[in-house]
């Protein structure tokens, strides 16, 4: 009965319009006495009603199968969606309209209209999305509607399979430090951050028992002693990345908002870590969200997929997981800022451990959306840093970090071994260098 009911419900326009034009004749034949009218009216109302009868009755088994093609992409990237439908019943399917649904993000979803299927047999339907907004999204369920043969009633049925498909931010490949250089981290950070990046070879006296195809001949006819080589293993080294994810930090929204430009940059910097040796652990408003190191970087881009601005007043939470015990607080540390107020700089500049490189992305949000007290701000944070030991970079709107991602690790690793430098110091650590960083000119000194 709740089938035949739901039925009803699914009358269309020209279903509802037989109910009531039956109806109004019959209403008619009645009032006239007319009989034939009656007979008429009567069997007009009745189409819908049966139509339903026999919508509400069919017994459709249809199976489903959906197939992501790939299920993890960035965004920019293209989906195939193939999709298998089985008939597994013993009697045909009438014309099937067939929707799936998607988020909005990807376009809304597909329709298609397949002819009858026979017993026991399969459609095969694809079609294709375009991913341009990071998130998590998920495509199902599938609908079905089922109608009879004079479009008098619809019934609509889903499946329950629902597939997630993943669309990582679009990330920067980031250059080597220098050009020619092998590494994909700068020698001065790996140096500073205690990285070895390659197997170091030494040596130690000969004991009995070892390999004599070790013995180091050079060393043994310096020394004049057996010596053998003794190899050391490339060491993982500990790197930070901190995310100003404060709504207040980000005053505009959107596929094409500072925000998301930082995004990016964080996927961007921590793959290049992570493919450099680095273990890299990802710091938020909400404390330390994942850690990524040698084949797990695809949480990384997981996280930063769904990462939103939260509604927090300080940066507290993520400089407490960075001085948790355990934390790693001696490692590189990078920081990708927006509209920094000068109340958060003095816990933030004293984030970096002593002789430790540390970097701070300060996104100029004025770049992309008026904001007058971020100008005064930005300048604010840029010189408290600078003095405070961080390599600063000023990003803007259209700013490609792979430009000069090499020039600021270069200054960041010089100023890990140098430790925090005056304002004023001629070694490089003042906001000269920090600007040269950037890419922009040096200025000339005054005479």
């Amino acid at each position: 009965m709740r089938d035949f009911v739901a039925a009803l419900r699914g009358l269309t326009v020209r279903g509802r319009s037989f109910l009531a034009a039956g109806a109004a004749c019959a209403v008619s034949a009645i009032i006239l006495g007319e009989q034939d009218l009656l007979r008429i009216g009567l069997l007009v109302a009745s189409l819908p009603v049966l139509a339903a009868a026999v919508v509400c009755r069919t017994r459709y088994r249809l199976s489903c199968t959906r197939r992501l093609e790939p299920r993890r992409v960035t965004a920019g990237d293209r989906v195939s969606v193939r999709i298998q439908l089985e008939n597994v019943s013993r009697s045909p399917s009438s014309v099937l309209l067939v929707e799936d649904t998607t988020g909005s993000g990807l376009g809304g979803g597909a329709r298609f209209v397949l002819d009858r299927i026979e017993p026991g047999g399969s459609r095969d339907l694809s079609y294709a999305l375009r991913a341009s907004v990071r998130g998590r999204y998920q495509i199902g369920p599938m609908a079905i509607r089922l109608g009879d043969p004079f479009g008098l009633c619809e019934l609509s049925r889903s499946f329950r399979s629902i597939d997630e498909l993943i669309v990582a931010p679009a990330v920067e490949r980031l250059p080597p430090a220098r050009p020619g250089a092998s590494a994909s981290v700068s020698a001065e950070l790996r140096r500073a951050t205690g990285l070895v990046g390659e197997d170091e070879t030494t040596t130690r006296p000969y004991r009995s028992g070892d390999d004599l195809r070790k013995v180091h001949w050079k060393t043994t006819a310096r020394s004049g002693e057996l010596m053998v080589r003794r190899e050391e293993h490339p060491q993982i080294g500990a790197a930070a990345i901190l995310l100003d994810t404060r709504m207040r930090a980000w005053p505009d929204s959107g596929p094409s908002s500072a925000f998301e430009w930082a995004v990016s940059a964080v996927g961007g910097i921590g793959l290049h870590l992570v493919r450099g040796g680095y273990r890299v652990r990802l710091l938020t408003d909400r404390g330390q969200v994942t850690t990524a190191a040698g084949a797990t970087v695809s949480g990384l881009l997981d996280e930063l997929a769904t990462l939103a601005p939260v509604d927090a007043e300080s940066l507290h939470p993520a400089l407490a997981a960075l001085r948790r015990p355990g934390g790693d607080r001696g490692g590189l540390l990078v920081a990708v800022l927006g509209h920094t107020e000068p109340a958060q700089l003095t816990t933030l500049a004293a984030a970096r451990s002593h002789r430790a490189p540390a970097i701070a992305v300060l996104v100029d949000v004025t770049s992309w959306h008026p904001h007058p007290a971020a100008t005064a701000d930005l300048a604010t944070a840029r010189t408290a840093l600078t003095r405070a030991g961080w390599a600063v970079l000023v990003a803007r709107q259209g700013m490609s970090l792979a430009s000069v991602w090499p020039r600021v690790t270069a200054l960041a690793g010089q100023r890990g071994f140098a430790g925090a430098r005056p304002a004023d110091d001629r070694g490089g650590g003042g906001p000269a260098s920090a600007t040269r960083a950037a890419g922009q000119p040096p200025r000339r000194a005054a005479r």
